[in-house]
């Protein structure tokens, strides 16, 4: 076996324009499984916007679904092009009146924000791993772009949960200076 010659070949794939280059499998699974959980996750809103009542989280739920559906546009056109299938999506949810829903059965507005706290948490580290594994620069910077918006909605949804009241605090450390 010629390991110059397999080499030469990667690297000649590897060059030039990385829309031309293949993906890789790890690629293509955080690109697949990233477009599945985004169909999860906006479903998942749209149910918990129809709990919500505070009008600050409604806008920011909102936000958040438009912000995973102009990531799926991306990512399902990187994965057609590829010639990869795309994952299945549930349907739209129906919008609901809050006071139709029994009030033992609903989200509370705390609840509701601190679930969409908490997943955006989890796909900013997402979104570090898929850019630690591409080798396509493409695909890198579109999860970069992925992870500084999510950030940037992070600080929204601390920023609401700070003002409404609706952040519980670990034990604050508070060090006690030495009076030398």
């Amino acid at each position: 076996m010629n390991f110059n010659k397999i080499g030469s070949a990667i690297m000649g794939i590897l060059s030039g324009n990385p829309k031309d280059e293949p993906l890789h499998y790890g690629e293509v699974y955080g690109l697949f499984t990233n477009l599945a959980t985004n169909n999860g996750t906006i479903a998942g809103h749209q149910t918990l916007i129809n709990h919500a009542g505070d009008e600050d989280l409604k806008k920011l739920i909102e936000e958040a679904i438009k912000g995973l559906q102009s990531e799926n546009q991306q990512l399902e056109e990187l994965l057609k092009t590829n010639g990869i299938g795309l994952p299945p999506a549930p349907p739209a949810r129906p919008n609901a009146n809050l006071e139709d829903i029994p009030v033992g059965a609903r989200f509370t507005d705390p609840e509701i924000s601190a679930a969409i706290s908490m997943g955006t948490a989890a796909a900013l580290v997402a979104c570090s791993q898929a850019m630690g594994q591409s080798i396509r620069e493409d695909v890198a910077m579109m999860y970069g772009q992925f992870h500084m918006n999510k950030a940037q909605f992070g600080a929204k949804m601390l920023k609401l949960n700070k003002e409404k009241g609706w952040l519980i605090p670990p034990p604050l450390h508070i060090s006690k200076g030495t009076d030398s």
